[in-house]
């Protein structure tokens, strides 16, 4: 269908055919209607995203940043009222959140979207990007949100004067993506879950406490360390890796300051 009627909340708009098995996997994940406008040749692409704008809440479109911002020109009122637009790039490599990232769930919808493709989440807003934290995180099947809660508390009490204000994002491995008690405790805060495949960090094994039961249970010599720092790649491990009531959890700050 090449202009569903108004249903999902989200809309994903593709540029280019050559974008339909992206587009697969996003709506099989999240659900969406998806738009092919080269099937409507006599319209241009920019008219026919304008007629669209206002039917969904959120917009994935799949396409160079540069497409979106001329696509968005002059249709943006309110952030309050914009629905939102993560733009993804063909080879999936970025999700940028790009429109009401904060206000209109742009940015989780950028994390979503990244944690589906593997692409990285990029997010610009001063509210998330100013904070200095990312917290690594494993725990065993079926913990709930108050143990990771107690946990995730004891480490950042550990790191100084921090507290859930100065958290960024959580990451995991992709095992825990869907754990019931993660996702609550990530809800609750509204944090985002940061997900890496368990390839992505059996290459960059950077454990200070190699653990026999991960490497048995999840195949790796660890998981809350080598998440925390994969997704801040100029940042430092602040609070090496802590386990409380079957939650392991390791903080990593942000260096960005320090940078010359």
């Amino acid at each position: 269908m090449t202009s569903p009627a108004p249903g999902s909340p989200l809309g994903i708009w593709l540029v280019r055919p050559e974008a339909e098995a992206l587009a697969g996997v996003l709506h099989v994940r999240l659900g969406g209607d998806i738009y092919r406008p080269w099937m409507q040749p006599g319209m241009a692409q920019k008219a026919q995203f304008s007629a669209a704008w206002r039917r969904h809440a959120q917009w994935i479109m799949v396409g160079a940043s540069g497409i979106a911002v001329r696509f968005l020109e002059g249709l943006p009122v309110d952030k309050h009222t914009d629905p939102a637009v993560v733009v993804v790039d063909e080879a999936a490599r970025h999700a940028v959140a790009l429109l009401s990232g904060h206000e209109g769930g742009g940015n989780i919808l950028a994390y979503r979207v990244a944690n589906v493709v593997g692409a990285a989440p990029v997010v610009t807003t001063a509210t998330e990007a100013l904070k200095p934290l990312t917290v690594g995180i494993g725990c065993r099947k079926g913990v709930p949100a108050e143990k990771i809660e107690a946990a995730v508390v004891k480490a950042l009490l550990a790191a100084g004067d921090y507290g859930m204000r100065d958290v960024r994002e959580m990451a995991t491995v992709d095992l825990k993506a869907n754990e019931p008690g993660l996702l609550a405790f990530c809800l609750q805060h509204d944090v985002p879950l940061r997900v890496f495949a368990r390839a992505t960090l059996a290459a960059r094994p950077w454990v200070s406490q190699p653990s026999a039961w991960v490497q048995q249970n999840v195949g790796l010599d660890g998981v809350c360390e080598p998440c925390a720092l994969v997704a801040s790649p100029r940042g430092a491990l602040l609070v090496p890796k802590m386990r409380l009531d079957g939650v392991a959890v390791a903080v990593v700050i942000d260096k960005w300051m320090e940078i010359e």
